[in-house]
């Protein structure tokens, strides 16, 4: 896996045009990535997805919740998604990309304006719908892509275009490839 390199706040900055001209309707699944127990990765070229499971054989449902009452799994946080050109740039690396914990990185702008909760998306021959549950930065994203980084996602642009990605749940299971098309339905 390639050295981290954080990038200074301006230099991420920068790369916000970049990230403003992802495709607003129709895009694609630039990777998937499993994770089967805490701090393990998968990345897969195909994936299921399933209405209980979310991404089959992820760790999402038995790993559990601290946003739910008695701890379990919350159902609005089957799938964690980040913009592809995001992670890209705090990145830097694609050996990188499956430190952010997120399963799906797409090139399609989940923007709060143009992925608002209740947004549906078809990918693959699954339907997901974007939850009203907020994705933000944490200590270990710090960790991993520098505290510039997790500044600017949780700053208020940052969270205006959801920098950090948004959760979803599954509305119709199917299998998704990378690859494949991502369209907002």
């Amino acid at each position: 896996m390639a050295e981290a390199i954080h990038l200074t706040m301006a230099e991420l900055e920068a790369g916000l045009d970049t990230i403003r001209q992802t495709p607003k309707k129709e895009g694609v699944i630039a990777l998937i990535v499993r994770r089967p127990q805490i701090n393990a990765r998968e990345v897969l070229e195909e994936g299921e997805l399933d209405l209980v499971e979310g991404l089959v054989g992820d760790n999402w449902r038995v790993r559990g919740s601290s946003r739910t009452s008695d701890g379990a799994a919350h159902p609005g946080m089957q799938l964690n998604i980040m913009n592809a050109r995001v992670i890209a740039l705090v990145a830097r690396e694609k050996d990188r990309w499956p430190l952010a914990g997120d399963q799906l990185f797409i090139d399609l702008d989940v923007s709060a304006e143009n992925a608002p909760p209740g947004t549906r998306l078809a990918l693959g021959s699954a339907v997901i719908e974007v939850t009203d549950q907020a994705h933000t930065g944490c200590n270990k994203f710090a960790a991993r892509f520098g505290l510039d980084a997790l500044k600017l996602v949780n700053s208020p642009v940052g969270r205006q275009l959801q920098l950090r990605g948004v959760n979803a749940k599954v509305v119709q299971p199917g299998v998704i490839r990378v690859g494949d098309p991502v369209k907002k339905l």
